[in-house]
């Protein structure tokens, strides 16, 4: 896979700064998704990315996994501030998205988002 002309290395965090983290990825396109965990959180989501473009600074060891429907898609947050950083996805998990809004320098009311239809992947019911 070729990378993107608009990829940039980013440092980011949770809220209180126990998770610190370095990714490179694009920032638009961003997205929403729809599914029922995605709807919840209100995140403004990256563009996939290769796992390998994550990197853990700090804080590896406060960072807990949550998983639903399929259980295939990790989604990490915080276990002190319960940000959620970044996640792994489910239609490709040798991919990840990061939360934009734990970016340092990103605006995320200045990104044009579409909304992805992750909610077509569950397995039940609004999940």
């Amino acid at each position: 896979m070729s990378t993107s002309a608009n990829t940039t290395n980013w440092k980011g965090s949770c809220h209180c700064g126990a998770v610190q983290f370095e990714v490179r990825t694009a920032i638009e396109p961003a997205g929403h998704c729809n599914c029922s965990l995605c709807r919840r959180k209100g995140a403004l989501m990256s563009p996939p990315f290769e796992g390998p473009e994550l990197t853990i600074l700090a804080g590896e060891d406060a960072l807990t996994l949550y998983q639903f429907n399929t259980r295939v898609a990790k989604h990490y947050f915080c276990r002190h501030c319960g940000i959620y950083p970044f996640h792994q996805t489910r239609r490709d998990p040798a991919r990840w998205r990061v939360n934009l809004g734990c970016l340092a320098g990103v605006d995320v009311y200045a990104l044009e988002a579409s909304v992805a239809d992750g909610a077509s992947l569950s397995l039940v019911e609004d999940a």
